[in-house]
């Protein structure tokens, strides 16, 4: 039956991250997937998996689709937003984050993670509530007391800085960017800009877990399927998936920050007399330009959802 050979595709998935074998715990989830794409803590699994390999776009479609699945699971939208930051798609990153902090608001790597995006969003007040409440949960967070510590010096409060630099140095001896840190702050009072420590998601939910979901309605559960060769072929639609998120993305960006600016510069010079030929002419040849990238775009977007589903007619029928 299916749910066994997904279950026992999980615990082998299981084994090999317990072996740190990434790209055998990878295919064993895919594998897993080729028969049931809708069960969450497989996408959980490979989410996390992704992650270890630093395929992190993937990463972030993994997660994503566990929040999709189980919009209640703060742990995926946590770490979907520390994935977010990491591509340096902040205003999703703190979207995700402020979701999973909603679900559960004693999650401390949610502020952490939450105080890293608004650092690098060139918001250090915001930064510096979310720290203060990831520390006010877990006091003894020596990464959130040093970052702490490094937005103060940002803002030139040298005072406030050395006491979370003194602070990360008692959880952690000998640590160096803490003692770094310390000599930074002491020239200040008496008279540097540190970086940001990375994130990593969180270690929460069932990232390894076997799958719990019951069937969805319609499943056929015995249709035939061959696993190795559903499970690359559900790679390769996978990554299709993915390049066909990001031309769709680029595609809404021409027309938004493009396309639309000069729609409206163009209704300007038209609907008003005083509008030189030359204006005009400018008016048109960005007007052109911006037409020319959003039909390439467009073009690039059809070319993948045309392979996707050339790709879809390769799957087993029920």
């Amino acid at each position: 039956m299916v749910p066994d050979k997904v279950e026992k595709l999980c615990q082998r998935a299981q084994q090999a991250i317990a072996e740190r074998d990434w790209e055998k715990a990878k295919q064993a989830y895919l594998m897993a997937l080729g028969f049931r794409s809708d069960l969450p803590d497989v996408h959980y699994g490979l989410a996390t998996v992704y992650f270890q390999l630093r395929e992190l776009t993937s990463a972030a479609h993994h997660f994503s689709e566990v929040t999709r699945l189980d919009p209640l699971r703060a742990g995926a939208f946590i770490n979907l937003g520390a994935v977010y930051n990491l591509l340096q798609r902040y205003d999703e990153a703190v979207t995700a984050l402020r979701r999973g902090i909603q679900l559960d608001n004693h999650r401390v790597e949610g502020y952490y993670n939450l105080g890293l995006v608004y650092k690098r969003k060139g918001q250090p007040d915001l930064a510096i509530t979310a720290y203060k409440e990831a520390l006010r949960l877990n006091p003894r967070m020596g990464d959130a007391h040093l970052n702490l510590a490094n937005v103060y010096m940002d803002r030139d409060q040298p005072r406030q800085a050395l006491s979370h630099y003194e602070q990360a140095l008692q959880l952690r001896p000998g640590w160096d960017k803490a003692i770094e840190g310390i000599e930074r702050a002491r020239v200040g009072i008496s008279g540097g800009d540190p970086s940001t420590v990375g994130s990593a998601p969180a270690n929460t939910g069932s990232a390894t877990s076997a799958p719990r979901t019951a069937p969805a309605p319609g499943t056929d559960m015995d249709r035939p399927v061959d696993p190795v060769t559903h499970a690359a072929l559900l790679s390769n639609l996978h990554q299709a998936t993915i390049v066909s998120e990001d031309t769709g993305r680029l595609l809404q960006q021409i027309i938004l920050e493009e396309v639309e600016p000069v729609i409206k510069e163009l209704s300007t010079v038209l609907l008003h007399a005083s509008g030189s030929r030359t204006e005009l002419d400018n008016c048109l040849t960005k007007f052109e330009t911006a037409l020319g990238r959003m039909r390439t775009a467009h073009q690039a977007l059809k070319t993948t959802v045309g392979k996707i589903d050339e790709m879809g007619e390769n799957f087993p029928a029920k």
